[in-house]
């Protein structure tokens, strides 16, 4: 394939990286604001945020196939319009039912751009022979802090409603130009569908990697779905306002993904990935501990950059397990990596709702801790790093 084909590839898979999840950011920001307005305690947010996890996970058990029938640039090319109309759901429910559902319809179409992003970035990296499924998702971070500082600073002046129009609808519409653009890469088409496997036939790291990855993103969902709440009650500002806290994580994650690619060249993915872990223990150590309020940003700032590689170190690992079933092993992936980052959110919420938030970010750790032995899974078989 030529160098000049794969170039535009790489430049706009990293455009719609950055654009499809601003939606999501501005719901992140607004996650205060709904609470207050639907008078939700913690629990009643956390059964709402559950619709989330239940949608991406059965979506995601039809996005590998799907993805393999029609081709991954059909499928986010189909999906974004979907995804701009479902993000609006989540602010005009008039209750906790409804916030469920419309979550889950959020989740759902987020499900779907995942696995068809990903699983062209894979390729891509592929035929490349470089490192950039960091910068990818570096990107993905740079949107969503773009879409959490655009609700926060506007939501105020324009309300939820129209913050939200003016981040999708956007997002939506620039995204389809550069979808139509996409290069195709691979093969894509129902004449290329692979049987499905059973679960002896999957290897052993597949799932290690998925274990990996749900521990790394229940810690990122955890302080994409709390630490604006977190921050509201420690100080006293407005709800909107809150919301700097999701800017201030995404934008540190968007900075160690953008290192990620020189740094996993540099010190090898298992230096990257334990290192990475180390920062989001040491973020989670500002947060819970008797600290006053000037450590929480330094803790948003450490736990961004230190869940900032996981993701991205999950998708190269699978994507180089083989060539004939990587778009199901992708929607494997995705699917441990979305039900931590979707289903730890509840989770955190239940024990907040009983112990408080700083009991509830606590019962990451031990998580994170077993994420430093399972990271030598992450080693790619040719690379010869060193695994211990």
């Amino acid at each position: 394939m030529e160098h000049q084909t794969i170039r535009r590839g790489v430049y706009l898979i990293m455009a719609l990286f950055c654009l499809q999840p601003m939606a999501l950011g501005a719901w992140l920001a607004l996650i205060p604001y709904i609470k207050e307005t639907l008078q939700l305690t913690k629990f009643d947010l956390a059964i709402a945020l559950l619709g989330m996890p239940v949608a991406v996970l059965a979506a995601l058990q039809f996005a590998g196939g799907l993805s393999t029938r029609i081709g991954v640039r059909r499928l986010v090319l189909a999906t974004f319009p979907l995804q701009c109309l479902a993000a609006f759901l989540p602010l005009i429910a008039g209750s906790q039912l409804i916030l469920f559902f419309a979550l889950g319809a959020f989740g759902a179409t987020h499900a779907f751009m995942e696995v068809g992003l990903n699983v062209y970035a894979g390729r891509i990296e592929k035929k490349a022979r470089a490192h950039i499924m960091n910068r990818c998702h570096g990107f993905w971070a740079l949107g969503l802090m773009i879409g959490s500082f655009v609700a926060t600073s506007g939501a105020g002046e324009l309300g939820s409603v129209r913050i939200m129009a003016v981040v999708a609808v956007v997002s939506t519409v620039v995204g389809m130009l550069a979808a139509r653009r996409l290069p195709k890469m691979g093969e894509e088409g129902a004449e290329h569908v692979v049987p499905r496997r059973k679960l002896s036939q999957m290897p052993p790291a597949l799932l290690a990697i998925g274990g990996f990855m749900l521990l790394v993103t229940l810690a990122e969902g955890a302080m994409s779905d709390w630490s604006a709440v977190y921050l509201s009650e420690r100080q006293s500002i407005e709800v909107a306002e809150a919301g700097i806290a999701v800017t201030i994580f995404a934008g540190f994650m968007a900075f160690g993904r953008f290192c990620g690619d020189w740094l996993k060249q540099r010190f090898g993915a298992l230096v990257l990935a334990r290192g990475s872990v180390m920062f989001a223990l040491a973020g989670l150590a500002c947060l819970i501990g008797p600290l006053p309020l000037v450590f929480s940003f330094v803790g948003f700032a450490l736990l961004g950059v230190g869940v900032a590689s996981g993701y991205p170190l999950g998708v190269s690992a699978v994507a180089a397990l083989d060539d004939t079933h990587e778009a199901a092993n992708v929607a494997i992936m995705s699917t441990c990596a979305l039900a931590g980052f979707l289903v730890g959110p509840p989770v955190i919420g239940f024990l907040a709702d009983a112990y408080g938030l700083k009991f509830g970010f606590a019962a990451i750790i031990p998580g994170l801790i077993a994420c430093l032995f399972l990271a030598r899974w992450l080693i790619p078989p040719e690379s010869g790093e060193e695994s211990r």
